[in-house]
């Protein structure tokens, strides 16, 4: 574990998903930290606020390995949704999404609890059918959590 990527106040996962080891302890405290918040953020309409929170964990990690993979595949779904959402422009999503595909092919289906067989679905779903899109919601182990005002006061502060 890189010290700089500690954090004793997150909590541990409901079930055993990739990142968290077996003496109890996450990989990278800090990624798990980040995906709450942005998967919580994404969940309620807040995309660029979900960007953000993945793309400040992103630059904890060198180029290449399965955490940049993630963490960048994730900030393309998040500002592909919003591209759709906000903007209607379908084929900057499509270009996002494509991108995040690529990242994301070889990264563990459960990686730190997130739901990635759905997120890849979707996500090719949606290049042909852009209302895949419409009242989906990632999950994370095992739900579908929604935004709360700590989630926002986070993402504020990255700012």
């Amino acid at each position: 574990m890189d010290d700089h990527t500690r954090d004793p106040s997150v909590r541990p996962p409901r079930g055993n998903p990739t990142g968290w080891r077996a003496d109890s302890q996450w990989e990278h405290a800090t990624l798990r930290r980040a995906v709450g918040h942005g998967v919580r953020l994404y969940n309620s309409g807040k995309y660029h606020a979900s960007h953000d929170c993945f793309e400040d964990e992103w630059y904890n990690y060198g180029r290449g390995n399965t955490e940049s993979k993630f963490c960048h595949g994730m900030v393309q779904v998040a500002a592909g949704a919003y591209k759709h959402h906000d903007f209607e422009d379908d084929a900057g999503m499509r270009s996002l999404f494509r991108t995040a595909l690529d990242y994301l092919r070889d990264v563990p289906r459960d990686f730190y609890g997130v739901d990635l067989l759905d997120v890849r679905t979707v996500l090719t779903n949606a290049l042909d059918d852009p209302t895949a899109l419409h009242g989906w919601t990632i999950r994370l182990d095992g739900k579908s959590p929604e935004a709360r005002p700590e989630d926002i006061e986070y993402a504020s502060a990255l700012d």
